[in-house]
């Protein structure tokens, strides 16, 4: 994992054009901060849509030394919370004062702020906290092609093409249908009630009731001017999902859908789905983008409070991107949301990205959260089994790293699957090949439940039992075609029961040893904690971490029962580790 860098600069030529449209008065007392796009606006007599980054951001790289992703999630959401209230106190108060809205996001330390005017982002950009104003751009996506008039499969009971070539049947037989795991969408928003999907929501419970509550989050406060009409279909900060595109729910199908009636048109069709709705009518700012991942670190109840990541999905899925020609033409913008996918990351929850419509030359998925190192980017296939035309390729040059990209394809062409209102239609995009590898991931993960949460490892394992593919674009400064990865198909093809196979080979399972046995007691505490040990060998080491992963008590342990006087430690929330146990605890 890199360490973040804020990019405070944009593309050379860019920013050299406008700085030269600037006065002389405009690059003083700390202007430097502000976006050049920004100033321009400002210069116009224009109020921006800006975010406020702040200079310090908290490094939650010691998730890594917890086991499971509740652990890792807990440790990361505990992190980024405290650093953002801490650091962001004195800067809401006085928004709060100018009366000014202001979204505070901490999966991101920032602040999104709508119609700033000239006038307060020199305000802000002399604050001491604050490290750069950075755009937060209305962005129009257009991520996927309806198809018309596509031939019916010959036998509708039959599954769909796309399900088949990922090899999801071979992992139905075997009783692997993604039981047990909860795959998350940010997208347009979802038709929960359609029969292929109703009964796959989390919140859809088994006595016929239902409940939102940590299973849906609206991240659209109002109309964007791109769908020019203040009217949206399904309103703002609605407490129900509702899609007023089309693109959410047909993604969503593709991932669990299946009415049984016939339309088996998701690959883990046993697995749940929560949901974000991250654009309005297709229309989506970074700040909506980074307000829906942070959604999925830790979901909250419908009035956005009590954030659990014991609640997170295990895999999300991004069909989206904020292209340069779309509106993303800041570098800081793009670092905000590289950040928000690292974070997430680093929470255990695999980030599936669409890696663009932009084919079909080298270098054509320059576009976030796609050329990130972090995503797993996902070009698109046909039902042959070739790229699709439109297929974004790598290599990255963005950020000069001359990445390889895609990391791996999946079925993007001529998809058939859920729309509104009960309907079913087919698209084509790597918005539809996305949905696929997250199928394939929650199938695994019900297969190989110890999995999950160790993200790269999940990657890898993709990655390397992939359906190798070769094509005949080969990139100047990049591997040919003929190489594995490549920048057409990355490592390949995505094959659900050769990932288990790969995965069964690389890590065997065996019969569970007696593990060690830990509970703690009072949790929350404010005077001392008792652990209560069971099943101990020789000299097991008990040690307890800081927030901030720095050891705070370490102890090798050889009787049932510890005493611990915590009077001497802050109050918060600290880390355990014994074995292969890990857990928190909070002190009062």
């Amino acid at each position: 994992m890199k360490k973040f860098t804020l990019f405070l600069f944009c593309l050379a030529v860019f920013c050299q054009k406008m700085t030269a449209q600037l006065p002389q008065n405009f690059s003083k007392n700390g202007d430097e901060k502000i976006s050049p796009i920004l100033r321009a606006s400002f210069l116009r007599g224009e109020t921006a849509d800006l975010v406020v980054i702040l200079k310090e951001q908290a490094d939650v790289r010691a998730a890594k030394n917890f086991k499971t992703k509740n652990e890792k999630a807990a440790f990361v959401f505990e992190k980024l919370k405290t650093t953002a209230q801490r650091t962001q106190a004195d800067l809401n108060q006085i928004l709060h004062q100018k009366g000014v809205f202001a979204n505070s996001l901490y999966l991101v330390n920032a602040i999104a702020i709508e119609k700033c005017d000239a006038e307060l982002a020199r305000f802000l950009a002399d604050r001491p906290e604050v490290a750069y104003l950075s755009p937060d751009p209305e962005v129009h996506f257009s991520g996927f092609e309806k198809v018309e008039n596509v031939a019916p499969p010959k036998n509708r009971g039959a599954v769909e093409w796309g399900v088949e070539r990922v090899n999801a049947p071979a992992m139905w037989s075997l009783g692997h249908t993604g039981q047990g795991i909860t795959v998350g969408g940010a997208d347009t928003g979802y038709d929960w009630t359609h029969p292929a999907l109703i009964n796959k929501y989390r919140g859809t419970k088994t006595n016929g009731t239902f409940d939102h509550n940590y299973n849906w989050h609206d991240a659209i406060h109002e109309a964007s001017e791109l769908s020019g009409n203040p009217n949206n279909p399904c309103g703002f900060n609605i407490s129900a999902p509702c899609d007023d595109n089309s693109h959410g729910t047909h993604t969503m199908g593709t991932m669990v859908g299946d009415d049984g009636a016939g339309n088996q048109i998701g690959v883990a069709p046993g697995a749940k789905w929560v949901a974000c709705r991250n654009m309005e009518r297709g229309n989506g700012k970074p700040s909506s983008y980074i307000e829906c991942f942070e959604w999925f670190l830790a979901p909250t109840d419908t009035a956005g409070k009590n954030p659990d990541p014991a609640r997170a999905p295990q895999v999300v899925n991004n069909s989206w991107y904020c292209s340069f020609e779309e509106g993303c033409t800041d570098l800081g913008v793009n670092e905000m949301i590289h950040k928000a996918v690292i974070n997430l990351k680093a929470a255990g929850t695999v980030v599936v990205v669409s890696n663009g419509n932009f084919g079909s030359n080298c270098s054509t998925g320059d576009n976030p959260p796609a050329y990130f190192e972090e995503s797993f980017s996902v070009g698109a296939t046909q039902e042959s089994g070739a790229i699709a035309n439109f297929s974004s390729r790598g290599p990255v040059l963005i950020d000069g790293s001359n990445r390889v990209k895609p990391n791996v394809a999946a079925p993007g062409q001529n998809v058939r699957s859920s729309t509104p209102n009960g309907n079913f239609s087919s698209f084509s995009g790597t918005s539809m090949a996305g949905p696929h590898v997250v199928g394939t991931v929650a199938l695994l993960l019900s297969a190989r439940p110890d999995l999950i949460g160790n993200v790269d490892l999940i990657e890898d394992i993709f990655e390397n039992s992939g359906v190798f593919k070769t094509d005949t674009l080969d990139c100047p400064g990049s591997v040919g075609g003929s190489d594995q990865p490549n920048n057409t198909f990355g490592f390949g093809e995505v094959d659900a029961l050769a990932a288990l196979n790969y995965a069964n080979l690389l890590l065997p399972q065996t019969e569970p040893a007696t593990e060690i046995s830990v509970s703690v007691f009072p949790n929350p505490t404010s005077d001392v904690v008792f652990f209560n040990f069971k099943n101990l060998k020789n000299d097991d080491l008990l040690e307890i971490f800081n927030a901030a992963g720095q050891p705070v008590f370490s102890k090798k342990i050889n009787q049932p029962t510890l005493r611990i006087s915590i009077g001497n430690l802050p109050a918060g929330v600290y880390f355990w580790k014994m074995g292969g146990e890990n857990g928190q605890v909070v002190f009062n």
